[in-house]
């Protein structure tokens, strides 16, 4: 089908056939101009440049511009290039009959991700390869064979059953990163139940929330952690939740923390995981679930309102974020991959299907990457030999003010590629993570999409060039632009990132909120999906992402996005992190106010103060000139470590916080409300 052939009912063919947004151009190695430029090696051994031979492409541009145009010559071709297995094959690749927001993915096929992620492999006698290495705070390694993943979850599959979860049955999973959650998540998804993870440092209400919104029949859990040192008595936590979500019938709970003798226990809905597993058959054959039966409800932190949980299916959830780790990050069979993140928010369940469904090795580990200093990130890397390493911009950050010393001795040489997502960079984070840590030779993909998109809408892959702070372009396959008001495409200028047409790993609305799906993604213009980032594409065909298009401060009818200030005040010694939001101002319409967090050994003052304002307007125009500046502590962040921007600017209008249980350190936000009042 040519893509002149896809037609929205409402509105006549979607886009004319010559559409395809701006790429980043490729450049030949050795080029300067850029702040990393792939090798030779690098080109001619990346996994999308193996795809792109084979499909007869010349170069990236090309191959971004027809993926886009031609999502079902796109997606048919990656998921046989990634050899990914079928029950049954599909007969349409996609069908928009419903229109966009309803779009459904490999139409008429069976599948399911348990068979790709460890069936598949055990089949070509890979089942002695490593599926995941693991290290808890404490020091403790473990490491689990493909053949011991498929059999724990075999064995947990078959428990499921006999408590009575069936297909499209919610289990919830309130576990920390350990291997037990992935053995929860392909368990789930084996006898087609649905898959609902829940952040492990969620307090009792966002816990309960959750459970009882998606009808979770079980939860799985543990006794506890450690964080920093200090036990979290998780299961307190989630016997509270309990109490106030009626469907959940049984807990069962992990011995993590040894806190056996301790925990609360009720005989008549708790289980001990290890006891009520041993000598329990594994041979659970795994459910023929079409592409389209649901296998995840994730949801949002619900910072603004009621948590949105966004359903992801088998077919394309499992096809997109399979192509995303095998593309943009670039993981080659064997290698090992981590990421500083929980299976709570997206970037878990992407690391542990991507990862597995490409016969990686998943390093997790279970605690803070700060404890017992600074270098311990940089030191496991080194010992389990990641080649693969994920962060996010805050958590570099927070690296930053402890200097070098943290990396000195540390063998990164292992390292291939860095990852980011969460939030956009800053230029001297961004840097250092390329100079310090990937010592100039490891490229930085960053990535950014979210908990709905189920995947990225932008990515760079290795074989670009990179700038810094840039996410390259359009990732593989999505139909992505930057729009004015009136949604006509922008260039040069920041405009709203949107996407002109469905993908694979699409959410299939959120669970629940038919009408709130519409109202949030799809009601601003026809056909056209909102996502509520500002982006820009430069004159190279790099794009940039400015923060929430809702965090946008306008000053005397001119807008400008958190991260351009909070880049200016960056780049002072003194600063390690900001936050900026808009207040009201009876004379601009907003004005601009500074949350800043100092390096360790610095104190702010009203000189500071002023030298920092100084700072902004030279760099902006005295129109953007800050008119408040507080020096905090610490900035109020989600238990993922984004900055919570619009509680912020709660906090220094006066106003009712609400549900804060997303906040990991809401002693800031007190801390702020002292200081600001």
């Amino acid at each position: 089908m040519n893509r002149t052939e896809y037609v929205d009912p409402r509105d006549g063919p979607l886009l004319p056939a010559s559409f395809a947004p701006p790429a980043p151009r490729s450049v030949p190695p050795g080029s300067g101009g850029f702040a990393f430029v792939p090798s030779a090696e690098l080109l001619a051994q990346a996994n999308v440049t193996a795809f792109m031979r084979i499909q007869g492409i010349a170069d990236y541009p090309t191959l971004i511009a027809r993926s886009a145009t031609q999502p079902d010559w796109f997606w048919a071709e990656v998921e046989r290039f990634l050899g990914l297995r079928w029950m049954h094959r599909y007969h349409q690749v996609v069908d928009i009959s419903r229109g966009l927001p309803w779009a459904q993915w490999f139409v008429g096929g069976v599948i399911n991700i348990a068979d790709n992620c460890l069936d598949r492999h055990l089949a070509q006698g890979k089942g002695d390869r490593i599926a995941i290495i693991f290290e808890d705070e404490a020091g403790a390694i473990e490491r689990w064979s493909y053949a011991q993943l498929a059999q724990q979850s075999g064995q947990l599959a078959h428990l499921l059953k006999e408590l009575g979860v069936g297909s499209g049955d919610a289990v919830g999973v309130f576990l920390p990163m350990v291997p037990q959650a992935v053995v929860a998540l392909l368990a789930i998804a084996r006898i087609g139940a649905i898959f609902v993870p829940i952040f492990s440092g969620y307090g009792e209400d966002a816990v309960a929330v959750r459970l009882a919104d998606a009808d979770v029949r079980v939860l799985l859990t543990c006794d506890g952690y450690l964080r920093k040192g200090k036990a979290v008595a998780i299961k307190e936590v989630a016997d509270a939740a309990t109490r106030n979500a009626p469907t959940v019938r049984h807990r069962i709970v992990l011995s993590h923390a040894r806190l056996r003798e301790d925990v609360p226990w009720d005989d008549q809905i708790d289980l001990w995981w290890d006891d009520a597993l041993l000598g329990r058959p594994s041979d659970v054959p795994c459910a023929q679930t079409s592409s389209e039966h649901p296998f995840m409800i994730i949801y949002t932190s619900g910072t603004t309102g009621k948590p949105k949980g966004a359903v992801h299916v088998h077919g394309g959830f499992l096809v997109k974020i399979a192509q995303e780790v095998a593309f943009q990050t670039d993981l080659k069979e064997g290698e090992i991959i981590h990421w500083v993140s929980d299976m709570g928010w997206i970037m878990g369940p992407w690391l542990v299907v991507g990862s597995l469904a490409n016969g990686g090795t998943i390093f997790l580990y279970d605690g803070a990457p700060t404890h017992p200093d600074p270098g311990r990130l940089w030191r496991m890397v080194s010992a389990h030999r990641v080649a693969i390493l994920g962060v996010s911009p805050t958590l570099i950050r927070s690296l930053m003010p402890s200097g070098d010393a943290p990396l000195a001795g540390v063998d990164l040489s292992g390292l291939r590629i860095l990852a980011s997502t969460g939030e956009p960079w800053n230029p001297a984070p961004w840097r250092w993570l390329l100079d310090k840590v990937g010592q100039g030779r490891c490229p930085i993909i960053n990535l950014s999409g979210g908990t709905e998109v189920g995947a990225c809408f932008l990515s760079p892959t290795p074989v670009l060039p990179l700038d810094p702070c840039s996410l390259g372009g359009p990732a593989l396959g999505m139909c992505i632009d930057v729009v004015d008001e009136e949604c006509h495409p922008v260039r040069g200028k920041v405009g709203e990132l949107v996407a002109r047409f469905p993908w694979p790993g699409m959410t299939r609305g959120l669970w629940r909120a038919r009408d709130r799906y519409l109202e949030t993604y799809w009601s601003r213009w026809p056909a056209v999906w909102y996502h509520g980032d500002w982006a820009s594409i430069d004159e190279h065909g790099f794009w940039y992402l400015h923060g929430r298009s809702d965090d946008t401060i306008k000053v005397a009818g001119k807008r400008l996005g958190p991260a351009e200030v909070e880049s200016i005040l960056a780049n002072h010694p003194a600063v390690a992190e900001s936050a900026v939001v808009g207040l009201p101002d009876p004379l601009k319409g907003q004005s601009i106010a500074c949350v800043v967090q100092l390096v360790p050994l610095r104190q702010g003052s009203p000189q500071l103060a002023t030298e920092l304002a100084d700072l902004v307007a030279d760099e902006l125009g005295k129109a953007f000139r800050p008119a408040v500046i507080h020096f905090v502590p610490d900035l109020p962040r989600t238990r993922s470590a984004k900055i919570v921007r619009r509680l912020v600017a709660t906090v220094l209008q006066g106003g009712a916080l609400g549900d804060i249980s997303a906040v990991g350190n809401p002693e800031a936000l007190e801390a702020l409300r002292r200081l600001a009042h």
